[in-house]
């Protein structure tokens, strides 16, 4: 599971390919987050025949929602990597609308998961688009759960999903066939924590974390 992340990268460290193609006035804007919850607001980088990088909401709307905010309905925000292809509410982001959400870390239960080196990374995950009937449009995204490595087991029954540096364009774009959509399946699996670190976090974190 991952219900908390920070993005805390100054913006000349992020990836090349995420500040390629920003949208106007983000470079202004931007600022390291070290608490990012669902409903907030998030990095995503996107593929529609050239890879952009977007805001969306994190917590995925389905199309034919009448009210992407009513809060009977819930917006999953993780979905298991097992049974994204089965899943009505999934399985056409799954193939056509796969995306990239950039994070210097993770937490989970009182703990920071990020990389040795203290680099970014991709957490990889699925989005959508809603139209209301004026046309006006939102843009979310969930982020893709699997079963957790040898690091992460102690902590939770759930890790995301890492999409590794190189493999951007590969992972986004739109497949064109059952074939090149099982050739994705490999990068659903779990991965291995040898870059990897867990660390407490400190008291006043948790505090805050506690309270959503």
């Amino acid at each position: 599971m991952c219900g908390r992340y920070e993005l805390a990268t100054k913006f000349d460290q992020l990836p090349t390919l995420l500040t390629k193609d920003l949208p106007k006035g983000f470079e202004q804007k931007y600022c390291p987050q070290h608490l990012i919850r669902p409903t907030d607001p998030v990095l995503v980088l996107k593929n529609e025949g050239k890879i952009t990088t977007s805001l969306m909401l994190w917590g995925f709307v389905s199309e034919w929602a009448k009210d992407p905010f009513e809060k009977e309905r819930p917006r999953p925000f993780n979905a298991r990597a097992e049974t994204i292809r089965e899943k009505k509410l999934f399985r056409g982001s799954w193939k056509h609308k796969r995306c990239l959400i950039p994070a210097s870390g993770f937490f989970e239960k009182g703990y920071r998961i990020s990389k040795k080196d203290e680099q970014p990374f991709w957490l990889g995950g699925i989005w959508n688009r809603w139209m209301s009937h004026d046309g006006s449009e939102l843009e979310s995204c969930c982020i893709l759960t699997t079963t957790p490595n040898e690091l992460l087991r102690p902590l939770h029954n759930r890790m995301p999903v890492i999409i590794p540096n190189g493999l951007e364009e590969e992972w986004t774009v739109s497949v064109k066939d059952v074939a090149e959509l099982r050739a994705l399946e490999p990068m659903l699996d779990g991965w291995s924590p040898h870059e990897w670190k867990v660390e407490p976090i400190n008291k006043s974190t948790i505090y805050q974390m506690s309270l959503f």
